[in-house]
Parts: C-alpha cells; structure tokens; sequence
C-alpha cells in the first residue's frame, strides 16, 4: 500500500488517502523498487559538469546486489561534454552503461544533448524501464524515459524554474 501524491488534499493532510498501486515494474508492484532516487545534474560558468545519484534501492534484494547508482557510466557520469543520472531498474540501466552512453553518441555520432538522451532511452535501454536526466556543458538540459513518468526540475541562475512528471 502507498500513498497517491495525485489525489488532492484537504490541506491538512501531508499525503493523498492510501492505494494499492496499479502500477508494475517486471510483474511486481512498483512500490517494491522504493522510488526514491535523487539525481542531481550541474554545469559550472567554465563548461564544467558534475553529476550525482543517491538510491533507495530496491526492497528486498539479493544479498550482495549492488545497483546502478553507485557504479560510474551506469547510473552516473559527468565529463567535458555533459552529466547524466539514471533512475530506474538498475540492471537495465548496468547493462546500457546509460550514463555513459550518452556522453558517447554525443561524442562519436555528433548528435545534441536531447538526441543524445532520446536515442539512448531508444537504442540502449534493453527491456527494463528507467529515466535520465543531463545536462551539456553548455547548460542545455535534457531528459527521457520509457516509463509511465519521472519526477525531475530544473532550474537556472537567472531565475528559470521548470518540474515534471509526465511527458
């Protein structure tokens, strides 16, 4: 059981009333992989990206699975081009190497950041569901999924404030 953030409240209540979630992610419900990754994406004035992603996890793991976030290419990557974090099935997400991925088509195909994004999300994700979120070395900002939908925002020095869910 997890609560619904869609469902409006009173304003006095800190959460919508309580569902079982339709949603599904391999035939388990989705409130068995604990989406609560952050990801978090910056370019510097000099053109410099960092990037970082931080997990729940998924709930009751193998002993000794290690997921996407932590592994550098697979769930997070930053270079001269771009920064990118992953979310989502982390297995999927290790055997794209996402993160990586994107900073390599921009590189080798020559194609900008939101192409760069879309054809990973396309071409490199197998059959697992996940999100990214990147950012150029120019501040361009970009995302993708090929889920239902995927918490992200972004905002800019000059007081530009964007969030989302859906497409």
């Amino acid at each position: 059981m997890q609560f619904d953030y869609r469902i409006p409240t009173s304003g006095y209540e800190t959460c919508g009333q309580g569902v079982e979630s339709p949603m599904k992610m391999n035939g388990l419900p989705m409130s068995i992989y604990a989406p609560e990754t952050v990801g978090c994406v910056v370019v510097d004035r000099e053109g410099r990206c960092a990037a970082a992603t931080s997990t729940g996890g998924l709930m009751n793991k193998m002993i000794g699975r290690i997921g996407d976030s932590p592994l550098i290419g697979a769930g997070t990557y930053a270079c001269n081009l771009c920064g990118v974090s992953c979310t989502g099935e982390g297995e999927a997400i290790i055997r794209g190497t996402l993160a990586r991925e994107v900073s390599a088509v921009m590189e080798y195909k020559g194609l900008g950041l939101q192409e760069a994004v879309d054809f990973v999300i396309k071409h490199r994700l197998d059959e697992g569901y996940a999100g990214l979120i990147a950012v150029s070395n120019k501040g361009e900002v970009a995302y993708g999924f090929n889920c239902n939908g995927m918490f992200r925002g972004c905002a800019s020095e000059d007081g530009f404030m964007e969030v989302g869910i859906w497409e």
